[in-house]
């Protein structure tokens, strides 16, 4: 095991995190970080739970062994099914995905909040716990949208073609009755432009990447390992345990962290 210890593991099962990432970039300009995007197992929210649990701690077993302080989830699936599991297996800081439901809520002024995430976070208890927590007058509705992952992991950014896709799926929905979106999935924050220019101007679309980081901040003071030194904003990407070298795809992530 590497015991220079001084990156952030990011993980997810494909392209989504990268979201999340570009946050961190941001907020925590002076961290080297290692992104993992397990692709040979994406997506993860079609899988079954016990699947998907594999995969993750595989993914963060690998992670270890390469050196990193603290771990970002950056995955709302595998957030939901195993970030209590892996806390009780790690001493160092991991920080989950979640839904921004809390501050959707707020936001609301009475109108509904639609939550869009993947069939397995969707069905999750921690999900539903998190709605019956904050949702006191019953204003939150939510739909699964596998599609969106799927044309992410397939590099479609067209938005020709993506906004198309948002507009079939939302069709049978009273959009005038939503105050705010929640994007639910990693994934998504990637169509983000795309969500803005199909939804009338009123209705706010938010995530839940900026608490994320705000939290990973927190933690990294607090233990005292936060890099204040202006060293950082090193990337190494990994694909399933294995060095990115596809220069398509390594100009992709890039491209993820600066324009979306």
């Amino acid at each position: 095991m590497n015991t220079n210890s001084d990156c952030i593991g990011f993980l997810d099962s494909g392209f989504g995190g990268i979201t999340v990432l570009a946050e961190a970039l941001k907020q925590l300009p002076n961290e080297n970080y290692i992104y993992y995007a397990d692709i040979e197992h994406v997506p993860y929210g079609t899988k079954t739970k016990d699947q998907v649990r594999t995969y993750i701690f595989e993914a963060v077993e690998f992670l270890v062994k390469q050196g990193i302080k603290a771990l970002v989830v950056a995955c709302n699936t595998a957030t939901s099914i195993a970030v209590k599991d892996l806390r009780s297996m790690y001493t160092f800081p991991i920080v989950g995905m979640e839904p921004a439901v809390k501050p959707a809520v707020q936001n609301g002024n009475g109108k509904r909040v639609l939550v869009l995430a993947t069939p397995l976070t969707l069905r999750e208890e921690k999900f539903h716990n998190l709605v019956q927590r904050v949702d006191t007058d019953h204003i939150v509705d939510y739909l699964a949208f596998p599609e969106l992952v799927e044309l992410a992991e397939h590099m479609v950014f067209d938005f020709e073609k993506v906004i198309p896709v948002i507009k079939e799926k939302l069709s049978l929905l009273d959009i005038n009755s939503y105050k705010t979106f929640v994007l639910g999935c990693t994934h998504f924050p990637i169509y983000r432009k795309a969500f803005k220019e199909v939804l009338p101007q009123d209705i706010d679309v938010i995530d839940g990447s900026i608490g994320t980081i705000r939290y990973l901040s927190h933690l990294l003071e607090e233990r005292g390992i936060i890099n204040n030194q202006k060293t950082g904003g090193k990337i190494k990407y990994f694909d399933s345990g294995k060095p990115v070298e596809n220069q398509q795809r390594l100009d992709i992530f890039n491209r993820i962290i600066t324009e979306f």
